[in-house]
């Protein structure tokens, strides 16, 4: 692939990627504000079709668009950074289980390992990051809402649980249906 091609790729997977970003929905009755979106699907089809490099640059591209054409302030300034480490997380476990050699059972072990690295990854943030900002910026006190542990356990860890098996199932049938297509466009 050369290098034209690839970064014509990279765009296009990029745009189509924040467009996935606009249409979310959200899982858990009462936390509206913890959404699933598809965007994940274009950054896995670069890392199949290119690599690694380029799925992150293609997570940052949607990530700048997301930013700069619908920025929801707050939100989107702690949330975002988020998003962002929880792709990069679920994404790095199929770089490296599944997309070298690609079987079914391998590709179990990536949703399933991407899937606790994910959730893992967000449980820390939140408590390092998200809840003190949240806090101090959008006056939102979680833990004197409902308290922390309580979040944690009934919002953040099964969202992200249902969020990693969402984004294994709705890649492995993209994958699937457009895999033909995909080995002509591969490096």
């Amino acid at each position: 692939m050369s290098k034209t091609h690839r970064m014509v790729m990279v765009a296009i997977l990029s745009a189509i990627s924040f467009i996935l970003m606009l249409f979310s929905f959200a899982i858990i009755p009462g936390a509206d504000f913890l959404k699933i979106e598809f965007s994940i699907i274009p950054v896995l089809l670069g890392l199949v079709l290119i690599d690694l490099k380029s799925a992150y640059l293609i997570l940052l591209l949607r990530s700048l668009l997301k930013l700069f054409l619908n920025n929801r302030g707050v939100n989107d300034f702690i949330g975002l950074p988020m998003n962002m480490l929880a792709i990069a997380l679920f994404v790095t476990a199929f770089a490296f289980i599944w997309n070298r050699k690609k079987g079914f059972s391998r590709y179990l072990i990536a949703s399933l390992v991407g899937t606790g690295l994910l959730t893992l990854g967000m449980v820390v943030l939140n408590y390092v990051f998200a809840i003190p900002l949240y806090a101090k910026f959008a006056h939102f006190d979680i833990g004197a809402y409902i308290g922390i542990t309580r979040y944690m356990v009934a919002m953040v860890i099964p969202f992200n649980l249902v969020e990693g098996l969402i984004f294994a199932i709705a890649f492995y049938l993209v994958y699937i249906a457009s895999k033909s297509n995909l080995e002509r466009y591969k490096h």
